[in-house]
Formats: structure tokens, C-alpha cells, sequence
């Protein structure tokens, strides 16, 4: 079984990776921008879109709001890229928000930022991968037909590329997402060529179409509520950004530099192309409705149920280039394919995030172990395993998804930024060279305004996303929170429990004062005549054999077999009127412990080993029962006597061919000429 496993394994993740070439698996940054801003980046799909649909609500003349909450997303994200840009110089480890708010905010703040994140990772893959899906199907009829299957699909592969390993799914993404932004560059450009120099009237396939509005002539508060709540979806835009100040430990040398060089270069082209895509919507008139089936109407008819609303991107992209035409297929494509790999941010950042909460006792200590490819392959599976689970509950709808969006990353970008003011205050306080102290002063300054505006984004995306599925992020956030106190306070108290004191007390010290041996047996055979040798070994202060009168005429002819072969161990033979074997002998080892206290009692237990995984079902599972019950039994040693069977002698055989064996790329031969030959004395 272990070989017939490890083939497949070798094929598809690749050769076992010694822990010495961790050093070769570092991004330099021409990779790591793919790697860590590919959900950043890909946003742009949707985010524009989502603003949109919002504004849809008032009717088309709300449009002419976006340029205006395009404006203000921009602000936003410069204000955030600078304010990380602070937080990877002076939390280079790879703790990113969760070191910070912890230092900075105390360990209750850090879990909530920890949990915010963890959250914010999982929708990350469930809705780039959504709307990956969207966009793909738009194309091919057969991917909508079947969104929840294609969707987990995509996610089984993806998960394969990671536990590769960093740098070789990095090398897979960087391709898609660069032709994605150079793509996306191209069509604003030509656009506004078009536009602007060339006179061209260019008109998206949803420009004859009218909107008709939920609610007409909104103004007063209830307009502002809804410029909120376009902004708050525009918002999506931001997503990611923290990654980077996560994955710190994953650029080449000088890290933080590197990172701090990532991160704007992924904040300017992301606002860059938010900012275009928003523009030549407004251009070529795109429409777009929450419920286009009936919304959206088109010579004084709703289109109806079969209409399938294209995203923005995809809507611009046939004014601009044209529908069909050799760019708009290519962009088409490269867009698809980058919002599938923009899940590849928080498949980094899950991982890396959970392998620091495991060693900070948060989450179960597996997920701090790297696999063979050098990935965190339990964290992987894990984030794998929500985002399928959450992809099949909401059928893989990224609208749907999208509003439970967000609120987890604006948390984290909250608390990171205030921890980071309290950060300068505490180096201001000691700090006396003037030119440091001007430094810190303008990066808290940065911090402190990036505190507010995020906190203030956190208030109106909470107030305006609640009802619409916010409040579904805030539970898991909350579930996420339960547990991981749950296991610091279970690892906590373990540790407490197993700590030696610097003066062990008597139960530390003392020794039992007889050791009582107990032989299991059922019947007298090979086994039973080797646990007993065994035991006879052990020389233990009281020796006895213990069988259970299920059978009255099995148990008859095991003691006349007994006294025949004249083994000199006694014989107890425990009565059991309910054909019960587990319950007596607990009972009876117990009453041993009982009129001994300070007695050990040693139960042996002769085993069969056997060679294949279904023959364990035959064998040994009352052995199994009794071990498991007697671990609660304190004072008693319990020791399994093997015995191999002929079918465990050749499973030996078969691990011994398997050390011999070698996995396909696990060895590699030059070429014939160049193998040493054989010396003389070697043949001798």
C-alpha cells in the first residue's frame, strides 16, 4: 500500500525536498508579485463590478457616483500600502498583523486579528475561485452548467501546484497574472485611444439595455447609506494586501526591502487598473443589476432568466478590442485563469499564518510541520477544506460570497495599524537620536491616520454588509476565536501537568513496591507460550495467567490442557455470566489495585502481526478494546507480546524491496562514460 501510494505521490507534488535547501524555495520579487498580490491584483475583475451593482439599486443615474468612490477606494489603498510599508520594516518575521496586534495590543488582540485573517484566507479562495468560474463560464456553457463541481475542481489542482511547494507554484502563476495586468494595461490604453485621440464610439453589449430601479430619487440619508455601501464593496479591491507582510520570510535577502518593494508596486497597478476599468465602464456604458433577469430590460421587456450577466471586465473588453478578436480572447482567458490563481494568496498566507499559531499553541502543532515539499502541507489541506466546504454551501455564487467579504481583512488592518502607533510610541519613548525620532514620527503618523481610515471603512462595511451575509464572517471569526483559546488553554494545561518540579514529590520518586504481572489468554498456542516466557523474564513479584469463562466447555479444556503440559503459572479463570471479556478483567485488575495501592500492576497481552491492512480487522481487536481502557487505569503497565504471522514476514519482505526501490526523479544517473569504473581492489 505504502508504494502503490507513494507513485502518485512522487508524480504529483514531486521528490521529498531536504530541509537544508529551504533557502532555495525564497522568492525574488519578480516572482513574489505574483505569488502574494496575484488576489490584490485580480480583483479589479470583480471589485468594479460590485460598485456597480450596487449603484444599480437607484437606477443608471447613479453611476455617475463610481468615479467618485473610485476616488475614494484609491485613497484607501495608498493609505493602507503605506502604512504595511511600515510593517514589514519593523515586523520582518512573517507575523505580519498577528505579531503586531499580540506585541503591541496583548494576546486577545492577536487572536482576533488571527481569526480575522483565517477567515478572510478562506473566503479568499471560495470567491476568487467563484468568480473565476463566472467568468470562464461565460464562455463555456458546460462550466455553468456545473459551477459547484468545476469550482471544487479547481480547487483540488490549485491545492496540488501548492503542495509542490512555493517556488514552483509561484513560477506557474507568474505567467497568467502578468499577461492578466499587461492585458488589462493594453485595453485601458487602446481605450483611451480610441476615445480620446481616435474619436471612436465605443458601446459595451449591455448599453441599449435599461436599468429599472428598486428605489427611484434617492436622496437624504438614505443615498448616503447607499454611496457607502457601494464603496464598501469597492472595498474588495483591498483584499490581500496583508499577505504580503505575512510572507515576509518567503522573499530573498533583504527581505523586508524586497517586500516593502512588492507592495507598492502592487498597490499602483492595482489602483491603476481599478481606476481604468471604472472609467471606460462609464465610456462605453456598461449596465449591470443585481437581479439582471428582471432589472435589466431591453425594449421594454426584463431579459428573463436565460440572460447571463457578464462581469465589467469582460463587458469592456468587447467595446474595446471587439468581441472575438485575438485580444479580447486572450484577455478573456488570462483573466479566468488569474482569479483562479489570485486563491494562491491565501494559500500562502493560511499556511504560514497557522504554522505561527501552532507554535504559539493556537492551533494543533501538525500544522507547524513542513511537508515533504517544504510547504506547510497540513495548513494547505486545511484551507483546502474549508474553501470546498464554504464553495458547495453557497453553490460557488461569488455575489453571494462576496458579502461575507471584507469584514475579517479590515479587522486585521484596524488592529494591526493601531498596534503599530502604540509600536513608535514605545521606541519614541527610549529613543534620543533626532533623525530616528523624525523617522518614527512620520511613520506613526502614517500609521495612526491608516488606524482611523480603516477603522472607519471597518464601521461602514459592518453597518452596510451586516444583513446582506457580514454577519456570517463575524461568526466564523468568532468560531475560529472559541477554538484556538480552547487549544492554548488545553496546551497549556498539558504542559502544566507534565512540567518535572525542581523537587519531585513522592509519587515522582517512589517505587512500586511489587510489581503484580497479569498473562492475558484465550487459548493455549505460540503466542500464549511466548507472552508467558516473556513474562517469566520480567521476574515479577507475583506471576498469574488470566483467561475469561465465556465458553464453559472452551475454558474446561483449556485447564485440563493447562495441567497437562504442566506450566507452572497459575491459572485464573474470571467468570462471565454476560459473555463479556473487557468489562471483568478491568474489574479485576482494578480490585488488584484496590488491596495494593502502591502495588504496579503489569498486564501482558500476546498479539498476532500480521502483513495486510484488511487482516487486521480479524485480529486483535479485543486486545484493542482492553489497551484502550486500561490507558485510564492508573498504576497499570500494559505490554503487547508480537508474534508474526507468515503473511507479516512477507510485508518485511516487501518494506525491504521498498527501501531498495526508488521513486521515479528521486535518482538521477549521468551518463555511462562519466560513472567511476570499479577498481582491482574493490573487486577483490
Amino acid at each position: 500500500m505504502s508504494r502503490l501510494t507513494d507513485v502518485p505521490k512522487r508524480i504529483l507534488i514531486g521528490r521529498a525536498l531536504r530541509s537544508d535547501r529551504l533557502g532555495e524555495t525564497l522568492l525574488p520579487k519578480r516572482i513574489a508579485l505574483p505569488v502574494f498580490a496575484s488576489d490584490p491584483l485580480s480583483s479589479v475583475a470583480y471589485a468594479p463590478g460590485e460598485v456597480l451593482l450596487v449603484l444599480s439599486i437607484a437606477g443608471v443615474s447613479a453611476y455617475h457616483f463610481s468615479p467618485w468612490i473610485a476616488v475614494a477606494v484609491v485613497v484607501l489603498m495608498f493609505t493602507v500600502v503605506a502604512s504595511y510599508r511600515q510593517n514589514v520594516h519593523a515586523y520582518p518575521s512573517g507575523g505580519g498583523d498577528y505579531e503586531v496586534a499580540t506585541t503591541n495590543l496583548g494576546p486577545k488582540a492577536g487572536l482576533t486579528v488571527a481569526s480575522a485573517l483565517l477567515v478572510d484566507y478562506v473566503l479568499t479562495v471560495a470567491v476568487s475561485i467563484a468568480s473565476g468560474i463566472e467568468n470562464l463560464g461565460s464562455a463555456i456553457p458546460f462550466v455553468v452548467e456545473h459551477k459547484v463541481l468545476c469550482a471544487v475542481v479547481v480547487i483540488v489542482l490549485l491545492t496540488l501546484m501548492n503542495l509542490r511547494g512555493v517556488k514552483e507554484s509561484g513560477k506557474l502563476f507568474a505567467i497568467p497574472t502578468y499577461v492578466f495586468v499587461g492585458g488589462v494595461f493594453i485595453m485601458i490604453a487602446w481605450g483611451a485611444i480610441r476615445g480620446l485621440v481616435l474619436g471612436d464610439s465605443m458601446r459595451a453589449p449591455t448599453a441599449a439595455y435599461e436599468i429599472k430601479a428598486e428605489h427611484q430619487g434617492l436622496a437624504g440619508f438614505a443615498l448616503v447609506f447607499l454611496l457607502l455601501r457601494a464603496f464598501s464593496s469597492g472595498c474588495a479591491a483591498l483584499t490581500g494586501v496583508e499577505a504580503i507582510s505575512n510572507g515576509v520570510p518567503a522573499f530573498r535577502k533583504p527581505k523586508s526591502k524586497n517586500a516593502a518593494t512588492t507592495l507598492a508596486l502592487m498597490g499602483g497597478l492595482a489602483v491603476t487598473m481599478f481606476c481604468g476599468i471604472i472609467a471606460l465602464a462609464m465610456t462605453t456604458k456598461v449596465r449591470m443589476a443585481e437581479n439582471p433577469a428582471t432589472d435589466l430590460i431591453h425594449n421594454g421587456h426584463p431579459l428573463g432568466s436565460g440572460y447571463v450577466q457578464n462581469p465589467v471586465i469582460s463587458q469592456v473588453a468587447e467595446a474595446v478590442f471587439g468581441k472575438g478578436s485575438f485580444l479580447f480572447v486572450i484577455l478573456a482567458a488570462a483573466t479566468a485563469l488569474v482569479l483562479f490563481l489570485a486563491a494562491n494568496t491565501a494559500y500562502n498566507g493560511f499556511p504560514l499564518l497557522g504554522s505561527i499559531l501552532a507554535q504559539d499553541r493556537y492551533l494543533p502543532r501538525q500544522l507547524h510541520t513542513r511537508g515533504d515539499r517544504l510547504a506547510f502541507s497540513n495548513g494547505i489541506v486545511l484551507l483546502a477544506g474549508a474553501a470546498t466546504l464554504l464553495t458547495v454551501v453557497y453553490g460557488a455564487d461569488s455575489t453571494r460570497l462576496i458579502q461575507l467579504y471584507i469584514v475579517g481583512v479590515f479587522v486585521s488592518f484596524t488592529l494591526s495599524q493601531t498596534g503599530m502607533v502604540r509600536h513608535w510610541n514605545r521606541h519614541l519613548a527610549v529613543e534620543k537620536d533626532p533623525a530616528k525620532r523624525r523617522h518614527m514620527i512620520r511613520s506613526r503618523a502614517i500609521n495612526a491616520f491608516g488606524a482611523f481610515f480603516t477603522g472607519l471603512v471597518l464601521v461602514v462595511v459592518l453597518v452596510t454588509k451586516f444583513t446582506h451575509g457580514a454577519w456570517v464572517a463575524l461568526l466564523g471569526m468568532c468560531i475560529f476565536y472559541a477554538t484556538m483559546t480552547a487549544i492554548r488553554k488545553h496546551y497549556d494545561g498539558v504542559a502544566e501537568e507534565l512540567t518535572a518540579p525542581e523537587e519531585p514529590d513522592d509519587d515522582d520518586l517512589v517505587r512500586p513496591s511489587r510489581v503484580h504481572s497479569v498473562v492475558l489468554i484465550s487459548k493455549i498456542h505460540r503466542p500464549t507460550l511466548r507472552a508467558l516466557a516473556y513474562a517469566k523474564l520480567m521476574r515479577s513479584d507475583t506471576l498469574e495467567a488470566l483467561t475469561v469463562d465465556v465458553d464453559p466447555a472452551e475454558t474446561e479444556a483449556l485447564r485440563e490442557e493447562w495441567e497437562r503440559r504442566g506450566i507452572d503459572v497459575p491459572l485464573k479463570v474470571l467468570d462471565s455470566p454476560y459473555r463479556e471479556i473487557t468489562r471483568p478483567v478491568i474489574d479485576y485488575v482494578k480490585s488488584l489495585r484496590k488491596e495494593s495501592p502502591r502495588d504496579a500492576v503489569s498486564v501482558i497481552i500476546p498479539e498476532y502481526v500480521v502483513g495486510h491492512w484488511y487482516e487486521h480487522l480479524l485480529h486483535n481487536q479485543s486486545a484493542l478494546r482492553l489497551k484502550g481502557r486500561l490507558l485510564f487505569t492508573p498504576g497499570v503497565m500494559v505490554t503487547s507480546v508480537p508474534y508474526q504471522l507468515a503473511s507479516s514476514e512477507a510485508a518485511k519482505l516487501r518494506a525491504r524491496k521498498r527501501q531498495e526501490w526508488s521513486a521515479p526523479g528521486a535518482v538521477r544517473r549521468g551518463p555511462t562514460a562519466e560513472r567511476p569504473k570499479e577498481t582491482s581492489a574493490a573487486k577483490d
